[in-house]
């Protein structure tokens, strides 16, 4: 049984990082725990981490401490080889890596970046260590530069290295492939190795090899004037601003880094005024060479802009700076999210997640963890791709978390709003957004507003809906995008985050209306704690519901609960355990828990029960040692809205949970709503649980 993947490469730049991030992100959909480990590392300042780590642990929350996740730098394995000294390394690199191995059920090594002194060793080296780890490969390489058959061959030979050493390698990726080689690679490197090694091909990905402001702010020592909170925004191509401003306007492009000396203020201006104009392209940042400082009027004037893309004051002439700019080699690092989750993306698309899982991974771990079951999620919605619509398109928040979505690949979208508004924000936010895989609609303006108004008003009109009200209705975000579900123009909708519950749900509630067998609609939180996740319900919609609405509530919550992977074992909460306690509120909680027995003999079903008994095996145990849910619930059944929503925004606060919700239950269409406090994160999360119910849950 496999308890650990090394990857290797045999070459600089190979893009290996985006194999290590899609991995990571696979394994921990399996897997309850994994660790995260680098044998030999570039040499770090002090104060500062090694880049692969930090960004690895962050982004995928590992509970690993920095010194744990490495075993030796380069230049003291360099001293050490020279005074033939390799066997103490091996023997430090083996205790670190055992010491993981024994923390964690699956430990993903990964070899060296060959840049620097000692690069002719390296490929040695990783040989030698994943040898001695005993662990099995995966090899990546590169194709830029070269030509079919010396990728091939380059592969091969890495792969030979291996296998002599009787290394097992799973897998060979060939990386930065052009797209439309794919194919032929893939052909030639499987009739140049054996059928039991997984052969994949991942194209060049522009977006992931433009360096960020940030990365060339290091590379050049540069110093911030404006704009720190956009030192993330992606460098798609640059160019010199060293003629008149009427003719440089004609060679922006699109994410251009702006290059011109500290005192041309009608260039720096001009591009900032483009940056702005929505018949100009976006620029990502302005590099002013020859540490020369724009005059105080014009740093003045700069200043009471807005918003100001990154504007960087180099020492370096303008031609030794271009130079120095067209040789930076992009990194992911921890804070930018955008390209983390790209890579990600990308990886999961292009790689037989199936088959190269199978070869990693000979175990189910047992319950659900938050980790696993937020990669379950996305790779639910990826199966079956739906339409999400945001109504709220003016929100700062839906516009990030559509540009982050946008990168997982995950859905597709429409946005109601103002195309220009959304624009401006977008250039005002500094992040990447390709608005030509999102759909803005303006009700007013679409072509499906008359169309949706008849419709309305047809549904409706017994209600005492006149056409004029209909008219003015279908111009709400809310009830626009609801009518777009209805009519199967949208799968799902997500909105709240700007208005009320009754405004999200209304609509919904009017003319998308119950399931057939349902005769309420409620919600439930998905509530990852640190070692498990369970449902809460119902935590948002329903007051005070009676005997048989909270049998509802229970039967629903947990059909949900098996649909997203976890075992639904119910507790219906009340404040009195087992027969003993008396008042209506109990007796209500009594009676729904018979009438769950009733309709649904199949379900593991336990009330009323206190929260502690229910979820803590010991108390469960003392007080109800026969039960099969005491101790272990899964889904947790409030008594009311009161109970219900202290209850999780406690938990939440003071244990850190993440609470993924809440999503509505019983609609024929999925439409959910968020809190107007909720977060980006929340965003995408209820995105993706919204696109998996209209799969058809």
């Amino acid at each position: 049984m496999n308890k650990a993947i090394y990857i290797a490469t045999s070459e600089h730049n190979s893009g290996k990082s985006i194999v290590t991030l899609g991995l990571m992100s696979m394994l921990i959909g399996k897997t309850a725990k994994v660790g995260y480990f680098r044998p030999i590392i570039e040499d770090f300042e002090d104060g500062k981490l090694d880049n692969h780590i930090e960004t690895v642990i962050s982004h995928f929350g590992l509970d690993i401490d920095f010194e744990d996740a490495f075993a030796i730098t380069k230049s003291k394995l360099i001293k050490k080889k020279n005074k033939g000294k390799i066997g103490e390394v091996l023997d430090l690199i083996i205790e670190k890596y055992k010491r993981l191995e024994e923390q964690f059920d699956f430990v993903l090594v990964e070899g060296t970046s060959f840049s620097g002194e000692g690069t002719v060793i390296e490929l040695d080296m990783n040989v030698l260590i994943a040898k001695n780890l005993g662990i099995p490969t995966i090899i990546v390489g590169s194709g830029v530069g070269k030509t079919l058959e010396e990728l091939i061959d380059s592969l091969y030979l890495a792969y030979d290295s291996f296998k002599v050493k009787d290394v097992e390698v799973l897998a060979v990726i060939a990386n930065k492939v052009q797209e439309q080689n794919i194919k032929l690679v893939t052909d030639g490197l499987q009739a140049n190795l054996p059928p039991e090694v997984l052969v994949n091909a991942i194209p060049i990905i522009s977006s992931l090899n433009n360096p960020t402001i940030k990365e060339i702010v290091d590379v050049l020592e540069a110093k911030v004037l404006f704009g720190d909170d956009f030192l993330n925004n992606e460098v798609g191509n640059f160019s010199v601003g060293a003629m008149q401003l009427r003719n440089y306007l004609l060679h922006l492009k699109e994410n251009a880094l702006v290059i011109t000396p500290g005192d041309r203020a009608d260039i720096i201006l001009g591009a900032l005024q483009a940056n702005e104009s929505a018949n100009y392209p976006i620029i990502s940042g302005i590099v002013l060479t020859g540490n020369i400082l724009p005059e105080e009027s014009i740093m003045k004037l700069i200043e009471g802009l807005t918003t100001v893309v990154p504007i960087i004051t180099v020492e370096g002439g303008t031609y030794q700076i271009t130079n120095k700019l067209g040789n930076i080699k992009s990194k992911i690092y921890a804070d930018n999210t955008h390209k983390i989750e790209g890579s990600i993306s990308t990886f999961e698309k292009y790689v037989d997640l199936d088959e190269l899982s199978k070869k990693l991974v000979s175990f189910e771990a047992e319950g659900m963890t938050p980790k696993m079951f937020q990669y379950n999620l996305v790779k639910r919605a990826k199966q079956h791709r739906k339409h999400i619509v945001l109504p709220e398109g003016s929100d700062e928040r839906i516009i990030i978390a559509t540009s982050r979505l946008l990168a997982m690949d995950v859905v597709d979208i429409s946005i109601i709003g103002n195309k220009k508004q959304i624009e401006s924000k977008v250039a005002e936010l500094g992040i990447a957004f390709d608005f030509s895989k999102v759909k803005i609609i303006n009700p007013i303006e679409s072509e499906k507003y008359e169309d949706y108004v008849n419709t309305y008003y047809e549904l409706r009109k017994n209600k005492n809906v006149s056409m004029a009200m209909a008219k003015d209705l279908l111009e709400d975000v809310s009830y626009f995008g609801t009518m777009m579900v209805y009519k199967g123009d949208a799968d799902g909708m997500v909105s709240g985050a700007a208005h009320t519950t009754q405004h999200t749900i209304l609509p919904a509630l009017q003319f998308i209306k119950t399931k057939p067998d349902t005769c309420i609609v409620s919600s439930i939180f998905f509530m990852c704690l640190e070692d498990r996740v369970s449902v809460f319900g119902d935590c948002a919609i329903n007051p005070n519901p009676t005997a048989e609405q909270l049998a509802e509530i229970a039967i629903s919550s947990a059909d949900s609960s098996l649909a997203f992977g976890i075992e639904p074992k119910v507790a219906m909460l009340s404040y009195s355990s087992g027969a003993s306690g008396k008042g209506d509120e109990v007796d209500k909680v009594r009676a729904a828990t018979e009438i769950v027995r009733k309709k649904r003999p199949d379900l593991k079903i336990e009330g009323p029960i206190q929260y502690d008994a229910a979820v803590d095996m010991a108390v469960g145990k003392s007080k109800m040692p026969n039960s099969e849910v005491a101790g272990q619930a899964s889904v947790l059944i409030f008594p009311d809205l009161n109970t219900g929503n202290n209850t999780y925004k406690a938990v939440q606060r003071e244990t850190g949970a993440l609470a993924i919700g809440p999503m509505l239950q019983g609609l024929n269409k999925p439409v959910n709503d968020l809190s107007r406090g909720c977060t980006v994160d929340d965003i995408i999360n209820t995105v993706v649980i919204t696109a998996i119910q209209a799969q058809g849950l």
